[in-house]
C-alpha cells in the first residue's frame, strides 16, 4: 500500500494536520483492494503534544465536522482541546474517505457486497490503522449518535487501544433485534409529533392539507424528483433535535408552490447528500440479524390511519423509488435488507471492560431509545451514565462544552 500522507494547515487559533491512510477495503483480506481514509488532527497551538481524542461522527454516512477557530466550531471543540488533540475521522464512505455515491461499474450484488464493508466494525478497524500509522499507543474516543455505536464496537474488539470512551446520544441497543428497536422509536417519535402539534396547533391542518394535495398531484422538485405524500411525511425527522420543532414549523408556514418550500422539501432526510444513510441505517441496529425493512414492518397502524403523524428516522423501501439520488443503489439496498449481518458487539468483552466509559443518555431521544441505552450501560462494566431530559439527540451540538466537560469529569471519577 502507498505510505501515509500528512499536510499541515494553520487557521486562526488552530493547527490542523490532514492525514490520509490507506486501509484494506476488507480488513479480513489485507492483501486485497485498498481505500483511502482521511482524518484531520486538530490542536491548540500550545497543545501539539496533548493526548489524542478520536471523534466519531453520527450517521451513518456523515463525514466529520470541519473545524473553525474563530469562532471555534463545533461547540465542544474548545473544551476538548483543553486536554487533547482531536482527530476528526471521515468514516469510510464519507467526506474524503472513499465517499460512496452510485458505485458505477458494479452489479447490484457487487454493490451490496461492497457496502457490507461500511459498518461500525470496519470503521473501528480503520481507526486502528490510523492510530498505528500515527504511532499512537492509546487514545480516547468521543462518539456522537452512530459514533457511540462505533465506540461500543471499539470496546468490543480493541479496548486495549482506548484510555476512555465518551458517548453522547449513542449507547446502542446491544443484543436487541431491529424490530424491538424500531417499535420503541415509533412510540417515542409519536410523543414528539403530538408535542409539536400541541405547541403549533395550526400545523396539523397544514400537514393534512399538504397530504391531500400531494396525494392528488405530487409536487415537482428541483432536480427532477417529485414530492409525494408519503415522501413529505419524513418532514418529522428533525423533531428529535432541540430546534426540530421550530424548523418544521418554518417549513410548514411556507407556501407549497414557493421556491423556498420546494428547495427545503427536496431532501428532507439528506439522502441525496449521504446515500449511505438510507442504505445502511437499519444495518446499524443489526447486531447479528437481518433487517428486512424493520421500520416499515413495525410502523404502528395509527401512522397509516392518521397522515398528520409524520415519520421520524425511519427508512422505508419506497424511498428507493421516490428519491432519484438513490436509484443507482436501489437493487443493492434491497439485497442488503435480506443480508444476515454479523454481530457488532461482544457482550462477554463488555462485561469485563476496564476502560472508563461515560455516556449522556437523553431520556426523550426518538433515535436511540433511552431504556435500551440504560440496559446496555448495565452490561458494560464500569460504565457511568448521565440520564437527562435537558437535551434531545443533538445535545452535543447544542450544549457540547458543558456535556463533554461533565463526561470527562465522570470518567475521571470527579462527578
Amino acid at each position: 500500500m502507498p505510505a501515509t500522507t500528512s499536510v499541515t494547515v494553520r487557521t486562526p487559533g488552530l493547527v490542523l494536520v490532514e492525514h490520509e491512510v490507506p486501509v484494506p477495503l476488507d480488513h479480513d483480506r489485507p492483501d486485497g483492494p485498498s481505500i483511502p481514509v482521511f482524518a484531520r488532527e486538530v490542536a491548540d497551538p500550545d497543545g501539539l503534544d496533548r493526548p489524542f481524542l478520536l471523534f466519531l461522527q453520527g450517521g451513518p454516512g456523515n463525514e466529520a465536522p470541519r473545524p473553525t477557530g474563530s469562532p471555534m466550531s463545533p461547540g465542544w471543540l474548545e473544551r476538548a482541546l483543553a486536554d487533547h488533540r482531536v482527530l476528526m475521522l471521515d468514516q469510510r464512505g464519507t467526506g474524503r474517505s472513499a465517499p460512496v455515491g452510485d458505485l458505477p461499474g458494479m452489479s447490484p450484488a457487487q454493490q451490496a457486497e461492497h457496502l457490507t464493508r461500511f459498518r461500525a466494525d470496519s470503521i473501528v478497524r480503520d481507526a486502528e490503522a490510523v492510530r498505528e500509522a500515527l504511532g499512537v499507543r492509546r487514545w480516547s474516543v468521543l462518539g456522537q449518535s452512530f459514533g457511540g455505536f462505533c465506540a461500543l464496537t471499539y470496546l468490543s474488539i480493541a479496548l486495549e487501544s482506548l484510555d476512555a470512551a465518551y458517548v453522547t446520544g449513542g449507547l446502542p441497543p446491544v443484543g436487541r433485534s431491529p424490530d424491538e428497536v424500531y417499535a420503541a422509536t415509533w412510540a417515542r417519535h409519536r410523543e414528539l409529533v403530538e408535542r409539536h402539534y400541541a405547541r403549533c396547533p395550526s400545523d396539523r391542518e397544514r400537514v393534512l392539507a399538504l397530504h391531500r394535495r400531494l396525494s392528488s398531484e405530487p409536487l415537482a422538485l428541483p432536480g427532477g424528483d417529485f414530492l409525494t405524500a408519503r415522501r413529505f411525511r419524513s418532514a418529522g425527522h428533525g423533531l428529535g433535535m432541540s430546534d426540530g420543532s421550530d424548523r418544521l414549523h418554518g417549513l410548514l408556514e411556507l407556501p407549497a408552490d414557493s421556491p423556498a418550500f420546494r428547495a427545503d422539501a427536496a431532501d428532507l432526510m439528506g439522502f441525496a447528500r449521504n446515500p449511505l444513510y438510507a442504505v445502511l441505517h437499519e444495518a446499524c441496529y443489526a447486531d447479528g440479524a437481518t433487517t428486512a425493512w424493520s421500520a416499515d414492518r413495525t410502523r404502528p397502524a395509527a401512522f397509516d390511519e392518521d397522515p398528520s403523524l409524520l415519520f421520524g428516522e425511519h427508512v422505508h423501501p419506497w424511498v428507493l423509488d421516490d428519491v432519484g439520488a438513490l436509484a443507482p443503489l436501489r437493487d443493492a439496498a434491497l439485497l442488503l435488507a435480506d443480508h444476515p449481518w454479523p454481530r457488532l458487539y461482544d457482550p462477554a468483552q463488555l462485561a469485563v471492560n476496564e476502560v472508563p466509559v461515560a455516556a449522556a443518555v437523553y431520556a426523550e431521544d426518538p433515535y436511540v431509545e433511552a431504556t435500551f441505552s440504560l440496559e446496555t450501560a448495565r452490561a458494560v462494566r464500569g460504565a457511568r451514565v448521565w440520564l437527562t431530559n435537558e437535551h434531545l439527540h443533538n445535545g452535543l451540538r447544542a450544549d457540547g462544552a458543558r456535556i463533554l466537560d461533565r463526561l470527562i469529569a465522570m470518567a475521571r471519577g470527579r462527578a
